[in-house]
């Protein structure tokens, strides 16, 4: 995996990107303008950004996604962006002898080479967040100060955006049966954004 230089408080421009495509697929132009325009991001559909971005824009896009769609909705659309973004990370940022080497790999040491892999460039989605990876008995990812739900209170988790992220590189590189749940969320006062991480043997 390959990455912009690291720039302090910033975050990959797909999740700017995806969450348009996702957006204007699911819930049409109208729609996406309203909430580009009111999270102050409407420029980013006429030019969409090829660098890094300021989390700070990603944190009010999600928020006003979330404000504006129902829960059903917002969840749906976060996966796709979620899931456009592995596309995009295993089409350019993944080389291909990497992906091929984790395909024929056991399922647990692939997980590890992956993941060790998205630890080296986890500031690129989690900004001025940390993520954290836990090999114990259940395999578990954790996302402490994350972009997307700062500004969001819930009932239930809302980094749908990350679960399906995390979910489709797996399904594509360690285990077809992967599943990725998120079971806590700063959004709900967790401490953290817990996602688990499972797959059938």
């Amino acid at each position: 995996m390959t990455a912009h230089a690291h720039i302090p408080g910033t975050i990959g421009p797909n999740s700017i990107t995806r969450m348009a495509q996702a957006l204007t697929r699911q819930q049409g132009d109208s729609v996406t303008v309203r909430i580009f325009e009111t999270a102050g991001l409407a420029h980013y559909l006429s030019e969409p950004p090829t660098r890094m971005v300021d989390e700070k824009g990603v944190t009010a896009l999600h928020r006003v996604m979330r404000e504006t769609l129902t829960p059903e909705d917002a969840r749906s659309v976060s996966r796709e962006a979620g899931h456009l973004t592995a596309e995009y990370l295993l089409a350019n940022r993944i080389p291909k002898p990497v992906q091929t080497l984790l395909r024929l790999l056991p399922a647990k040491p692939a997980s590890r080479i992956l993941l060790a892999a998205i630890s080296r460039n986890a500031w690129t989605f989690t900004g001025s967040g940390r993520f954290q990876v836990d090999h114990g008995r259940t395999l578990e990812l954790r996302i402490t100060g994350g972009p997307i739900c700062k500004e969001i209170q819930s009932h239930e988790p809302v980094c749908d955006y990350y679960a399906a992220t995390f979910e489709h590189l797996f399904q594509s590189l360690v285990h077809k049966n992967t599943v990725v749940r998120e079971t806590a969320c700063c959004a709900m006062g967790a401490p953290d954004c817990l996602f688990v991480v499972t797959w059938d043997l």
